[in-house]
């Protein structure tokens, strides 16, 4: 386990590799999980304005469960989340060309129609947030099927569940916290 500020980190996030495998995996993490992506509080008013943006290119199917349950729910045992068509697929996820299902908000954070990229939670996976009383402790917690192609991938390149996650991890704790991840990765490693 390791430890910076009032974080606790599973020595798997250094130690194993992993990068998304889309062509395999379809974006299967999107559409599988027993709720739909957690939402921190500071992103449910993001989450009322990013919809306003993409409410045109949302499913009927997205429509209605929207119009039924709003742009977030809160569920008992898991927060704040993005609300799920019938238990699967996110409200804000469409599925391309290629069969891959994919985010309407980061498809506008790429067209440069908002500034918010896609709830943390998303952008973090498979790495999962829990807070304790006293810690926020970081997990490595992929799917074992759906993400096997992503973990081959990983060890085929070489590349950490943390290298991956450099952007996220960023833009969640910080440069500095990063920083501190890959020097004690690194040391590690040696």
């Amino acid at each position: 386990m390791i430890i910076i500020d009032d974080i606790l980190i599973s020595d798997e996030i250094i130690q194993e590799e992993f990068i998304c495998n889309l062509q395999k995996c379809k974006g299967g993490c999107c559409v599988d999980g027993d709720a739909g992506a957690p939402l921190a509080k500071n992103e449910l008013k993001q989450i009322k304005e990013v919809y306003k943006i993409i409410a045109s290119e949302l499913s009927a199917e997205a429509k209605a469960e929207i119009k039924k349950v709003g742009p977030y729910t809160q569920e008992a045992f898991f927060g704040y989340v993005t609300p799920a068509i019938n238990g699967g697929i996110c409200v804000y996820g469409y599925t391309d060309e290629m069969g891959i299902v994919k985010c309407l908000i980061e498809k506008a954070y790429n067209e440069g129609k908002t500034d918010f990229k896609k709830p943390i939670s998303c952008h973090l996976y498979p790495i999962r947030e829990t807070k304790t009383s006293q810690y926020f402790a970081l997990n490595y917690e992929p799917r074992e099927t759906l993400c096997a192609p992503a973990c081959a991938l990983g060890k085929k390149e070489g590349v950490k569940v943390y290298q991956f996650l450099k952007e996220p991890l960023i833009r969640k704790y910080g440069e500095a916290f990063y920083n501190a991840l890959d020097h004690i990765a690194q040391n590690e490693n040696a």
